[in-house]
């Protein structure tokens, strides 16, 4: 069986990550040689043929210059930098076009190791979109460190990049798992269980309080399986398998419309697209196809 982790999205990547700990000086201006760049117009990235990444000096000249862009870091010696663009009038046309971060991950629109840049980029963008104050004493703060930090002028805070811990989980009990399907979901679709992890909880605590809170299910064994940065926009899915205690199923309508346990049939024909109900599994770029796969391969 190939392997389930070479389709899962936003998890490849060749970016020489910059960061915040990284001096001033270590940001090289935006028209150094063989500079490239990723475009973001709204929610929607700039592709030009199968790639996101654009030559900065052509692809996007006279555009970018007026945009602060974000430094990410460098790609076989070359600067990236993240650009987030009004509009995009001069990129509907051939051989550029804008689609969806979720639609690329979808269609593989873009090679994979190009996902993991992408993420970071829209993630960052997102951030400093929702980030121009001061969060201790209002100021509009200064973008810092080629965008890695934001600094306040007036008490001198500092503002750092956040990332979202996320757990989702494959809950078994013996030969069935547990899916749940979210009032939000695409018809027929279910899904692993999942939740944000709160202030002051571990990784093993979130998961027992998410399923017993969706499902009244208690579970022991929570153990780690994969990860996978989410952009939606600042996510990190912590994939885990747990084991489940109780058959007895009682859902939280304000979480779920439906959970349900499920054998292996039934999850088989889900990934394949063939259960006789009509119910379908996330696509293969989702981090809950990879664990749904893992318990049937009894990983």
């Amino acid at each position: 069986m190939s392997d389930p982790f070479a389709t899962l999205g936003f998890t490849r990547s060749r970016l020489l990550r910059h960061s915040s700990e990284q001096p001033e000086e270590a940001v090289p201006p935006r028209d150094a040689p063989g500079a490239l760049a990723v475009a973001l117009v709204a929610d929607r990235v700039v592709l030009k043929g199968a790639t996101a990444l654009l030559a900065l000096g052509t692809d996007l000249a006279g555009i970018a210059e007026a945009t602060a862009p974000i430094y990410l870091g460098t790609l076989a010696g070359s600067p990236v930098f993240a650009f987030a663009l009004p509009d995009a009038p001069a990129f509907e046309a051939d051989p550029y076009r804008t689609l969806d971060l979720r639609s690329i991950a979808t269609e593989g629109a873009v090679p994979p190791d190009e996902m993991g840049l992408l993420a970071t980029a829209k993630s960052m963008l997102d951030w400093h979109a929702r980030h121009g104050f001061c969060a201790r004493c209002g100021t509009p703060t200064a973008m810092r460190a080629g965008g890695f930090r934001r600094e306040c002028p007036a008490c001198g805070a500092h503002h750092f990049p956040r990332t979202d811990p996320v757990v989702i989980m494959l809950v078994r009990r013996g030969d069935t798992c547990l899916l749940g399907r979210g009032a939000h979901f695409r018809e027929g679709m279910y899904s692993c269980l999942a939740g944000f992890l709160e202030p002051g909880e571990t990784i093993e605590a979130a998961v027992a309080r998410e399923v017993f809170e969706e499902t009244r299910v208690r579970v022991a064994g929570v153990r780690y399986h994969a990860s996978q940065p989410w952009p939606f926009p600042s996510s990190l899915m912590i994939g885990c398998i747990a084991e489940g205690l109780d058959a007895a199923i009682v859902t939280d309508p304000a979480e779920l419309a439906d959970a349900r346990w499920f054998d292996r049939e039934a999850v088989l024909r889900m990934l394949e697209g063939r259960h006789p109900e009509g119910i379908h599994a996330p696509p293969p770029m989702a981090i809950a196809h990879t664990l749904m796969r893992a318990f049937l391969d009894g990983a």
